[in-house]
């Protein structure tokens, strides 16, 4: 498979003065603390775990990428440059599950979903990240840095003729620092999410997967040294990350579900292959979008999909709105209400912009981008328009010049396009 290709940026008007530095939520020191500022003279960098495309964008997909989007956009509003990453994991075994169950070939499934996710983004208005990675073009660098992993005595090869390599938990011995759990629930939630503590072999039942030895019937590439076979999960971001931002990121982000083991074994692989910890300033997690009450999921058939609702002609923007209306670090709930809520929130502030004036839209602005810096209080920022709003329909218009400032805030700042 080729090179991925991000999607179209939309245009982010600019804003006059300039904006606060971001604090964020790290999960590691489970604290909000500030992040880059423009006078450290680099740019902030951000890798973002993307999507296995076995199907199509989800609202919990749609979440978290908002929530780095409102990062991106922050961080730019206070004159950072951002470097952002973002990978595919365009082989893994839910994709070659899909495809089987499908009786469809697993190539061509990536890369429709692959395509229909960037579709997606788009009209989201997400600000594509600089760098758009596949797990399979990157495969030749994963395979060194298994094989360095092994030079370094941090990883093993079991003896049972599969020719499967694990990373070895003891040569990282902050493990677990990032998800602050117990052994226990490391276990159950390794599990849970993609891990085989159970496996015969390992040295410890939460030794993560490297390198996956070439099994009949399933894709694999040479791995030098390795033998041919595929990457593991985690070993894919630590990867793409370093080779690309370097040895230390000021944001490792993605949904809260893959703090464990996702983000613990990345950040160990990454420690481990540059002696620099942590690999991340801040670890930041979404939270998940439930539907109706229930945890949205692939097993209970109950996901919402943002081309589903592009196909009922639902505005992407309320989409956007009412992913906004929660914190981003909250599990929180989607139903029809939450929609016509957002909907309405939106015609509401679309009439506002179009008066004649208002009050003071330097105030909007300002009041937007404190919220925002303050770990991203979307809510916040969400009342402070709709306060400005409600004052413009109730016929205070003593700033001419607050309608356009308003739109271009809410433009630049918080993605929705009015």
């Amino acid at each position: 498979m080729s090179a991925m290709e991000s999607w179209s940026a939309p245009d982010v008007p600019p804003l006059p003065g300039t904006g606060d530095t971001l604090a964020l939520f790290d999960s590691a020191r489970r604290e909000v603390a500030p992040t880059v500022t423009a006078d450290e003279g680099r740019p902030a960098t951000m890798y973002v775990c993307g999507i296995t495309p076995y199907d199509a964008t989800h609202l919990g997909h749609a979440a978290t990428m908002i929530t780095f989007d409102l990062a991106n956009r922050v961080w730019r509003d206070g004159g950072l440059p951002v470097r952002y990453v973002q990978n595919v994991t365009d082989i893994d075994d839910p994709l070659l599950e899909r495809a089987a169950r499908d009786r469809e070939d697993w190539v061509v499934l990536a890369m429709r979903e692959t395509a229909l996710f960037r579709e997606d983004m788009e009209a989201l208005r997400i600000l594509p990240p600089e760098r758009y990675v596949g797990a399979v073009e990157s495969i030749p660098l994963i395979a060194t840095k298994v094989v360095e992993l092994l030079d370094r005595g941090a990883a093993y090869r079991l003896d049972d003729g599969t020719g499967d390599v694990y990373f070895d938990i003891s040569a990282a011995p902050r493990f677990g620092y990032e998800s602050n759990l117990s052994r226990p629930e490391m276990v159950r939630l390794a599990a849970e999410r993609g891990g085989d503590p159970e496996r015969p072999g390992k040295r410890d039942p939460l030794d993560p997967l490297l390198w996956r030895g070439s099994r009949d019937g399933e894709p694999s590439w040479p791995g030098g040294e390795l033998g041919p076979g595929r990457p593991g999960w985690h070993i894919e971001c630590a990867v793409i990350a370093l080779d690309i931002l370097g040895d230390t990121l000021d944001v490792q982000g993605g949904g809260n579900d893959l703090l464990f083991p996702h983000h613990e074994c990345s950040a160990a692989h990454a420690e481990v292959l540059t002696g620099a910890a942590p690999f991340a300033r801040h670890y930041v997690h979404a939270g998940m979008i439930g539907l109706d009450g229930e945890k949205m999921s692939k097993s209970r058939g109950n996901l919402v999909f943002v081309s589903r609702l592009r196909g009922d002609h639902v505005d992407p923007m309320a989409v956007r709105i009412g992913l906004l209306v929660d914190h981003y670090r909250a599990d929180r709930q989607w139903t029809d209400d939450v929609l016509k809520a957002a909907e309405q929130r939106l015609s509401r502030w679309r009439e506002a912009v179009a008066a004649d004036g208002g009050p003071s839209g330097a105030a909007v602005l300002a009041g937007v981008r404190e919220r925002l810096a303050d770990d991203l209080d979307a809510p916040g920022a969400l009342a402070v328009v709709d306060a400005w709003a409600d004052a413009v329909l109730a016929g205070e218009r003593t700033d001419p010049g607050a309608p356009a400032l308003v739109r271009t805030a809410v433009d630049a700042l918080l993605g929705v396009a009015l």
